[in-house]
């Protein structure tokens, strides 16, 4: 059994992974709004998704500028340019508060969701090569636990301070935000001032580089040709070009659970406040999530990744039919265990579709995966106008996801 982080890689990856608390409490926080703004502003679930449309809709069109500075100026800069456009989008939140406009708060959401673009664009590819190419999964699955944490911190802040005063519903919605941008541009000082090492090809490469001799470079293991070669040895990759179809699917579902908790769980049990099921999400949902991303990383030593995504996989396809059928407790309690199925998938996905590639391929390959969380800006648009009379009708949508995935996790099983 390999080791999982390496004692010479051991402050990089704690300094890495420490930033994927930051975008699993901005995308959580984000399913709070949108029962806030459905009941603030007096709109439909279908335009209330438009909340999660900007931020993923950003994820698409950074990803490829992502990637582009993170190959000319390195991962370090990436993560620098994601924490500042993440800051300046969170503080927006306090003019908008003033302002409550609904296309505002779009705007910041956009800003916030280009940072994290070149956050995730850095952070998991840097993370999968932080080692030993076998535990990469693993490895991955061990920071996401910090941003599985992240998921339960979003909704609980959320929940107590948006779904609050007398009517439950008129709290601060710009305090959380205030509050953690300024949070995120002090780190983003911090990673100015450090040192990190660069993943390069080989030593030409490493020569290109402009490091402090004490942060020698990480050398991918997988030797690449020239870079017309690159681009065909990427596409060439069934692995990774599924991995981009599976992870598009992946993030839909997600993006859908998560969107419409709150609808689900009040609609099926009426007596039920959005506050109280914006605690159910955090201690419930992403409590689970949180579980199965450490559960996740610690089998993924024991037992093939791919193995572990088709169980989850299942699991989800399960769920997803208690929560569409099922009502009252069962129903409740199907909704919750799909989190605890979802925890391992993202990471897992990202992990195998980048499995085998060059140190440049890396790169480019985790620019175009990163693009595939655009699904994370349809499925909730969609899921919104088919569940707007019947919202467990919408969870459709996620088991379609989820049999995708299973197909996924068995090509690579059979591979």
């Amino acid at each position: 059994m390999s080791k999982i982080v390496d004692k010479k890689y051991l402050f990089s990856f704690a300094l890495i992974a420490s930033l994927f608390f930051f975008w699993g409490f901005a995308h959580s926080i984000l399913d709070i709004l949108n029962k806030h703004f459905q009941d603030a502003l007096v709109i439909s679930k279908s335009h209330s998704a438009l909340l999660q449309a900007m931020v993923y809709g950003g994820y698409f069109i950074m990803a490829l500028p992502a990637g582009a500075i993170i190959r000319k100026w390195g991962y370090k800069v990436g993560v620098i340019t994601g924490l500042m456009l993440y800051g300046i989008g969170a503080l927006l939140f306090i003019p908008g508060e003033s302002l409550m406009s609904f296309e505002f708060f779009l705007l910041c959401l956009f800003i916030i969701g280009c940072g994290l673009t070149c956050l995730e664009t850095a952070a998991n590819p840097y993370v999968a090569v932080l080692g030993d190419e076998a535990t990469a999964p693993s490895r991955l699955n061990l920071a996401q636990s910090l941003n599985g944490f992240g998921w339960i911190v979003g909704p609980l802040v959320g929940g107590l301070v948006v779904f609050s005063g007398e009517d439950g519903n008129s709290g601060s919605v710009a305090l959380p935000y205030a509050v953690i941008g300024v949070i995120v541009l002090v780190v983003a000082f911090i990673f100015s001032r450090i040192r990190l090492p660069e993943i390069v090809d080989d030593v030409s490469d490493a020569s290109e580089k402009s490091l402090d001799s004490s942060d020698a470079p990480i050398y991918n293991k997988v030797e690449n040709a020239d870079s017309g070669k690159m681009d065909q040895s990427l596409w060439h990759s069934s692995v990774f070009v599924f991995g981009l179809i599976a992870l598009f699917f992946y993030v839909s579902a997600q993006t859908g659970v998560n969107s419409f908790f709150i609808n689900y769980v009040t609609e099926k049990v009426p007596s039920v406040s959005p506050r109280t099921a914006a605690l159910l999400l955090s201690f419930g949902g992403m409590g689970m999530f949180f579980v199965g991303r450490l559960a996740g990383s610690w089998l993924m030593n024991r037992i093939a990744a791919s193995k572990v995504l088709l169980a989850c996989a299942v699991g989800g396809i399960l769920c997803m039919l208690g929560v569409i059928f099922g009502s009252g407790t069962l129903a409740l309690v199907a909704l919750v265990l799909t989190y605890l199925c979802e925890a391992t998938m993202f990471p897992t996905i990202f992990a195998l579709s980048l499995n085998g590639l060059s140190a440049s391929n890396t790169k480019r390959g985790s620019s175009f995966l990163i693009m595939s969380i655009v699904g994370g800006a349809i499925a909730p648009v969609v899921m919104g106008a088919i569940g707007e009379a019947n919202m467990a009708i919408g969870f459709i949508i996620p088991l379609i996801c989820y049999l995708v995935i299973a197909v996924f996790a068995m090509k690579v099983v059979i591979k």
